[in-house]
């Protein structure tokens, strides 16, 4: 069995091999090491190692099986995590340099199942600065590109990870996602990411968005090539916590039963047509598969918008700042610190002068910084969440874009933020959802933009430009606590996608 063979394989196939003595987990290990030394210096994704640990630990592995032990369902199997997971003698960055020397005294809980579970660590992933934009950039690592073109970001802020893992380097591995951080950067890689139900798998790290936030609070997400990885990794990762409601199995779900509500556009940030098609025919998929689709809008996705960017600088990013003290700053991060610490007038004038326009729209959600208005914040959270529920009415799950564009390019984050609430609404609601690829991009399919000199719209047109072949996903999302259906839909999906000309095959080498 070829080296190639090995690291194109999904981590499930992988752990059956190793615990039936097919392969060996050092052979496992060997190929995905060799396969990261091949295509990490083109793509800067995984920005620290542990290869001779992860070898002797995939001999002791090994030896367990010889042994007849009882082996765990990710025996032998190689995976990575994004770097600001705490890894037991490994650094946690978040893009601080003055972080350069910390080492993490245990493994983060989700790690720590991995682990326990069988899986063996062979580096972390590259992200955004404190975890707060679409790009995998920052003064510590770097700039982290895209496996689908070197011009293009992978995302972020697990953009690190979506790119090895849909480069060959890891059959699967941990993000986290507080506003598409683990979701965006599947669907620029065209591999699948899942963000749980707020609660499920909490995100306790303490040097991005303060933890003490948790109105909408980070979770934990998990990154793959398919569906079945995927929810091998939830599963285990999640743990058997008797705290939360149980995770289902995605077996046991009927699709031919579920009742699914489709969306196209949040009338925010106009979709490309490639994600347009992608909602079509992932609608039909399910359709196909017996589901009942009908057509479904979130409602208000101008209060979405306001909520988020509202309670995210609700402590004009005092945390943030406290983060960084005087290490470099991304200049994305300069610009939100601007926004929320000079005075608005002022604000407003350097928006005016550049013709910011778009920006504009978000700063306006910016303040005012007191206690009262938090709270009053976070009732009004409350009452939406209650009032999405409703909308809902009898549907099952939820279908939708996975990003409005496909991947931006180097740069074009500090202009495009977040493109509008495909992701961020299911982060205000805390419910669960995850991106399967679809498709890709066609020649001709360039969305018909306004003429501007707005940089935001320079930068989307200039995202479109050149984006054939570029692999583009759809969204699922379910009810709270119902991860399982998110899940069984995603593989619905994935199973129609998986057999047109135009899937966007992984493993990708880079270009």
């Amino acid at each position: 069995m070829t080296d190639a063979r090995l690291w194109a394989r999904p981590a499930r196939e992988l752990a059956a091999d190793i615990a039936a003595g097919r392969i060996s987990a050092v052979d496992a290990i060997d190929a995905h090491i060799a396969r990261i030394e091949e295509v990490n210096p083109a793509l800067n994704a995984v920005v620290w190692t542990r290869y001779d640990a992860a070898r002797a630990e995939a001999k002791a592995a090994d030896a367990r099986r010889a042994a007849g032990d009882a082996l765990g369902p990710l025996h032998g199997v190689p995976v990575t995590v994004k770097e600001c997971l705490d890894l037991e003698g490994s650094p946690s960055t978040f893009g601080i340099t003055s972080r350069r020397d910390h080492r993490a005294a245990a493994d983060e809980p989700h790690v720590a199942r991995l682990r326990a579970a069988g899986a063996i660590v062979l580096g972390k992933t590259n992200v955004a600065q404190l975890l707060m934009y679409l790009e995998s950039d920052n003064p510590a690592y770097g700039l982290t590109r895209n496996p689908w073109g070197a011009e293009r970001t992978p995302g972020g802020s697990s953009g690190g990870q979506a790119a090895i893992v849909a480069a060959g380097g890891a059959p699967l591995g941990l993000g986290t996602d507080i506003g598409g951080s683990s979701r965006v950067p599947a669907a620029f890689c065209g591999i699948v990411g899942f963000k749980p139900t707020a609660g499920r798998m909490p995100d306790d790290g303490r040097a991005s968005i303060p933890v003490g936030q948790q109105a909408i609070p980070s979770q934990v997400g998990v990154l793959a090539r398919d569906v079945a990885d995927a929810a091998l990794a939830l599963s285990i990762a999640a743990g058997g916590r008797s705290d939360v409601p149980a995770l289902g199995d995605p077996a046991t779900v009927d699709v031919a039963g579920l009742r699914v509500g489709f969306w196209d556009d949040d009338g925010l940030f106009a979709p490309a047509p490639a994600a347009r098609r992608a909602v079509a025919d992932a609608a039909e998929a399910l359709r196909r598969a017996g589901a009942r689709v009908t057509a479904f809008r979130p409602p208000d996705p101008a209060q979405v918008r306001g909520l988020y960017y509202g309670l995210m600088s609700g402590d004009r990013f005092a945390g943030e700042r406290r983060q960084l003290g005087s290490s470099p700053r991304d200049p994305r991060i300069k610009l939100l610190e601007d926004a929320a610490t000079l005075p608005r007038p002022v604000v407003n004038l350097m928006l005016w002068a550049t013709r910011r326009r778009r920006t504009a729209e978000v700063v306006d959600h910016f303040g005012p910084y007191d206690t009262d208005t938090y709270w009053q914040r976070v009732e009004t959270l409350m009452d939406y969440r209650a009032r999405a529920l409703a909308a809902l009415d009898d549907l099952d799950a939820l279908v939708s874009p996975a990003a409005p564009l496909p991947a931006l390019r180097h740069g074009a984050t500090a202009e495009v933020g977040v493109m509008g609430i495909y992701n961020v609404v299911y982060n205000v609601l805390g419910w669960p959802a995850g991106v399967v690829p679809v498709t890709r991009v066609r020649a001709g399919e360039d969305a018909s933009r306004p003429a501007s000199r707005d940089p935001h719209d320079v930068a989307v047109r200039e995202t479109e430009r050149g984006a054939e072949g570029l692999p583009i996903g759809v969204m699922l999302a379910a009810r709270p606590w119902q991860d399982h259906v998110a899940l069984a839909a995603m593989a619905a999906v994935e199973k129609a996608a998986r057999g047109r000309d135009d899937f966007p095959a992984t493993p990708v080498t880079p270009s």
